[in-house]
């Protein structure tokens, strides 16, 4: 055995109060491709190595945080195009910001009140 951790996939699960309306979101308005789904769970593609999940907590053991101290960071490449799709998509999404660590970012709120960062490296 060895002694460290190779990991193949990560997943992320957000359990829900909102659950139709958050994968709704994710599905509808961000039109990420669905991996996954049965009634009270849906696994999200994001990279081929990443995924994202909405469980209804009504039938899941974990409950909801309403989105309290949870981020999820999304690096894109054009992230004025991104921006403008969110905007014209019906997203409240703030300001891009300079950020001081060298990137450009945006951030937004799905129904359940999880934060959205969306960033990409500063053009030189």
């Amino acid at each position: 055995m060895k002694n460290e951790l190779h990991i193949k996939n990560t997943n992320t699960i957000l359990y829900c109060e909102k659950w139709q309306q958050t994968m709704e979101f994710y599905r509808d308005k961000l039109k990420l491709p669905i991996n996954h789904e049965s009634k009270w769970f849906v696994e999200f593609k994001l990279t081929e190595t990443a995924y994202l999940s909405i469980a209804d907590e009504r039938k899941a053991t974990i409950k909801s945080v309403k989105g309290a101290g949870i981020t999820l960071t999304m690096q894109v490449e054009d992230i004025q195009e991104i921006w403008r799709y969110m905007r014209n998509s019906g997203i409240n999404v703030e300001p891009i910001k300079d950020h001081k660590w060298g990137a450009r970012v945006f951030y937004f709120r799905d129904p359940e009140g999880h934060r959205i960062e969306v960033w990409s490296p500063e053009q030189k």
